[in-house]
């Protein structure tokens, strides 16, 4: 149903449109879900560059998908990835909504896991 939501929305409304934009990033989420890891990769830098290319590099979305990149990536052994997403992640938190809000002390800690582990 997604990859239909997406062909559609795509044909629609265009490959950068929020709608387009989100589908993708939900098929993201089920091919990680699903274990299909390659295929959720590819989908999350889609989503990536549309949401940084359409909203800027620290709106929400983008800053979301980021967090899911680098999450992705730490579970999955890519620690240098992961890095380079938890610390844009990080400071685009800190930028948009401040040091001491909910989202950025959950990229902080999970940001500071990964540095222990490694």
């Amino acid at each position: 149903m997604y990859r239909r939501a997406q062909t559609g929305y795509e044909k629609a409304l265009g490959p950068e449109h929020m709608l387009t934009l989100k589908t993708v990033h939900n098929l993201g989420v089920l091919r990680e879900d699903q274990g299909r890891l390659v295929e959720a990769e590819v989908m999350y830098q889609r989503a990536l560059a549309g949401y940084e290319k359409t909203l800027g590099p620290e709106h929400g979305a983008t800053l979301k998908m980021v967090k899911n990149l680098s999450t992705l990536y730490a579970d999955h052994g890519k620690v240098m990835e992961a890095e380079t997403m938890y610390v844009w992640a990080l400071q685009g938190y800190e930028n948009a909504v401040g040091a001491n809000h909910p989202r950025t002390r959950v990229i902080a800690r999970s940001s500071n896991r990964l540095r222990t582990s490694s």
